[in-house]
This record gives C-alpha cells, sequence and structure tokens, in this order.
C-alpha cells in the first residue's frame, strides 16, 4: 500500500514532468498549430487555407506599440513580395490578440494592411496565444508549404534577410 507521502510525491512527478513535456510546442521544425478566427468581415479563415505558401504569421494587437510599429515594414515586406503573394508561394497572416473589434479594424484601415487579419477577440484569453505559448508581444512564426515551423520571432533586418534568403529560391 502507497503511503501519503509517497503518493504526494508521485503525482508531484507526474505533474511536474507532465509540465517539462507540455512546453515548447512551438520550435522550428515542428509543425504549428492549427488557427481557426474570424476575419474583420466575420467569415472565417483557418491557418490550413495557406497550405503550400510560405507563411509569416504575425501575431499582434493594436494596444501593443511595437507591435504598431512593426506594421509599416510588414506592408513593405508584402509589397516587396507582391509577386510572390500572386503566384500562390508567400502570405503573411496577421492574428491580433486585440479584444475591441472597433480599434482592430481602425488599425487595419490605419495602415491599409492588405494581407489576411484574423481575430477571436479574446485577448490574453484567446486559445491561440495558449497554443503557441505567447507570453509577450509582438511575436511570430515562419512555417513552410507544410507548415513546418522553419522561424519564430524574427524582427527587422533579421526578418527582411530571411525572407530575401527563403522567397529566392521560389
Amino acid at each position: 500500500m502507497i503511503n501519503m507521502r509517497t503518493g504526494i510525491t508521485v503525482l508531484f512527478l507526474i505533474i511536474f514532468s507532465g509540465n517539462i513535456f507540455a512546453q515548447n510546442k512551438i520550435e522550428v521544425g515542428k509543425k504549428a498549430p492549427e488557427i481557426t478566427m474570424s476575419k474583420a468581415d466575420g467569415n472565417s479563415f483557418s491557418l490550413s487555407e495557406l497550405k503550400g505558401k510560405l507563411v509569416l504569421i504575425d501575431f499582434w494587437a493594436t494596444w501593443c506599440a511595437p507591435c504598431v510599429g512593426e506594421q509599416p515594414q510588414l506592408k513593405k515586406l508584402y509589397e516587396t513580395y507582391a509577386e510572390q503573394v500572386k503566384n500562390n508561394k508567400f502570405e503573411i497572416l496577421g492574428v491580433s490578440l486585440d479584444k475591441n473589434k472597433e480599434s482592430w479594424q481602425k488599425a487595419i484601415d490605419r495602415f491599409s494592411i492588405n494581407w489576411i487579419q484574423i481575430s477571436d477577440l479574446k485577448f490574453w484569453k484567446s486559445p491561440v496565444a495558449k497554443a503557441y505559448e505567447i507570453d509577450e508581444l509582438p511575436f511570430n512564426v515562419i512555417i513552410d508549404g507544410e507548415g513546418i515551423i522553419i522561424a519564430k520571432n524574427l524582427h527587422e533586418k533579421e526578418l527582411e534577410e530571411f525572407l530575401k534568403k527563403s522567397l529566392s529560391h521560389n
């Protein structure tokens, strides 16, 4: 028979080891979790609809100053690789962790964002924030055409260079 102290120790080890294995799901070389949310027009959109493309998943929010500051760079990148977008080789997917639809829509309009934008308007309580282990913004993940993470959390010059290298092969 197991005594109380041994039982608690075993329970602790099971819980603790489960947490170790649950962490670091978002690693280069692993499959990106599916994302399904609504676009600003209310229509549903899923990450899997972009299969076959190199996708920059940009997690952001209108209340995040660094995120807002990145939008002009993302617009420039989207315009730079417009041919790859047109030829179904590249896409940016903006995933907003906003909670106010009006603020989100105003930011989309203000920055003339013409890439796909989705949100569930659940702020930090979004299941996607948990699935992607997001604890700060801005955050991004780049996936290949099979949905495998090939880079994460690249910004500014590092992001530009990665995309230049990756899209020059297409």
